[in-house]
């Protein structure tokens, strides 16, 4: 990673081409990659045309806000990493980027317009991370990304699975965790593409359709009886000679609180604390 010195008031670090080419390493896979990560930079470095050939840049936790139209310029890139910076929008010139198969987006201010349509031309693209932005659709042009494998688009604002990734080909990981996602129940099933992502959505009671509601109130009714009562009744052969030693507990508690916290015999250094309410659960559904 380069060091940089930083300037004062808002310029952030001040990338010099000296700096970037000291900075400058070769990856077991033999690509000349460069790491500016995590040191301040508030603009892209313009010095960085210099060095056009490089295959992988990682500019991620800076503090980046655009990114320019120059980017085209580095045709050779494979890997971008520009996670965990302020970018409101891409440049359209990022298409051309015909080389690029891993993008990283993750922790930006992208909401669905900042998002380029362009991003569609990149057509050797494998892996894109889009997660905790602020998207709530996706553009179409994503449809033409044939050789996508991985796709993130966790703690985002989509309130559907955009329809543009029901045709990727080659789709096989997708991750859209904590998402207001709500989707209707075709003949009891979910839909096929959200059985393919695999994942948990989180989704507020008044989201739902009323025969969704009712399924998951049936669902919490079963779990707590099946699995709740089962997960106390497993934890009591811990417990070889007692007898229901939670409700026993609750019983006495407010005494053995006085008698833990006031006994002559108990040092401050550090007082027992009553074992936690193993009867407090939280529950999250598939709907």
């Amino acid at each position: 990673m380069a060091k940089g010195k930083r300037a004062s008031g808002d310029k952030g670090t001040k990338i010099t081409l000296k700096m970037a080419k000291n900075a400058l390493r070769v990856t077991p896979e033999g690509k000349l990659r460069l790491d500016l990560s995590n040191i301040g930079i508030t603009v892209f470095p313009k010095c960085l045309l210099k060095l056009r050939n490089l295959q992988e840049l990682d500019l991620s936790r800076n503090k980046l806000k655009t990114i320019p139209e120059f980017i085209s310029q580095f045709t050779a890139l494979h890997w971008l990493d520009l996670h965990s910076n302020h970018i409101e929008q891409l440049p359209e010139s990022i298409g051309r980027l015909g080389s690029l198969v891993h993008l990283n987006l993750c922790n930006n201010k992208l909401d669905s317009t900042g998002l380029s349509p362009e991003i569609g031309s990149l057509k050797h693209l494998q892996v894109l991370n889009l997660g905790m932005n602020r998207l709530t659709t996706l553009p179409p042009t994503l449809v033409a990304l044939t050789n996508l494998t991985e796709l993130s688009l966790f703690d985002n604002l989509l309130t559907e699975v955009p329809e543009c990734l029901h045709v990727l080909p080659n789709l096989r990981k997708l991750n859209t965790n904590r998402n207001p996602v709500a989707y209707t129940l075709v003949d009891g099933n979910a839909p096929d593409c959200v059985k393919t992502a695999g994942n948990l959505y989180l989704v507020r009671e008044e989201d739902f359709c009323q025969p969704c509601l009712e399924k998951c109130k049936e669902e919490r009714q079963r779990f707590r009886k099946n699995n709740l009562f089962d997960h106390r009744s497993q934890r009591k052969s811990h417990f070889s000679g007692l007898i229901t030693p939670n409700s026993v507990a609750r019983g006495n508690q407010d005494m053995w609180r006085q008698k833990t916290l006031f006994s002559p015999q108990t040092s401050n250094k550090g007082h027992a604390r009553p074992a936690e309410d193993t009867n407090k659960w939280s529950f999250t559904y598939n709907c």
